[in-house]
């Protein structure tokens, strides 16, 4: 078997250079960015109000203690009230960014109508205008009089 002469270098650069892998790459830095307004908006806009409506009630506190701290070992202590702090968080992020994607979808519904209805009426070209009736029998008669010539 003959191998291909690239070398690593160059396969690794033309993989990098690929469409789909710069497109995920950019994906995915527009994603980070993207998850800290959404935990933004989920924690300081979201978060206070809910704390407000249901009393300023600190879910974190909300711990389970299987076995207390002694001089050799912590406390053994299952964080529920963290985990629902968390799943409410997790709801609240989903929510946000399913509404946040049908804005975008909607959005771009629109303009592609927009767009094909442009094209469409640059596309369509005006069919030529019928000859009048006067037009036509103009014509005729003067086929007639050729053909009788």
């Amino acid at each position: 078997m003959k191998k291909d002469k690239k070398g690593f270098i160059t396969e690794f650069k033309e993989f990098i250079m690929r469409g789909n892998v710069l497109d995920m790459a950019i994906g995915v830095i527009i994603a980070s960015a993207f998850g800290k307004i959404t935990t933004s908006l989920v924690n300081d806009m979201f978060m206070p109000f809910l704390g407000y409506i249901i009393g300023d009630m600190d879910l974190t506190k909300y711990n389970i203690t299987l076995a207390p701290a002694t001089a050799d070992t912590e406390a053994v202590v299952l964080g529920l009230g963290t985990f629902i702090s968390t799943i409410i968080d997790f709801v609240l992020i989903a929510f946000i960014i399913f509404l946040m994607i049908k804005v975008f979808a909607k959005t771009k519904e629109i303009t592609e109508k927009k767009l094909l209805k442009k094209q469409e009426e640059e596309a369509a070209p005006e069919a030529p205008a019928a000859p009048t009736t006067e037009e036509l029998l103009t014509d005729i008669l003067a086929e007639l009089r050729n053909g009788n010539k």
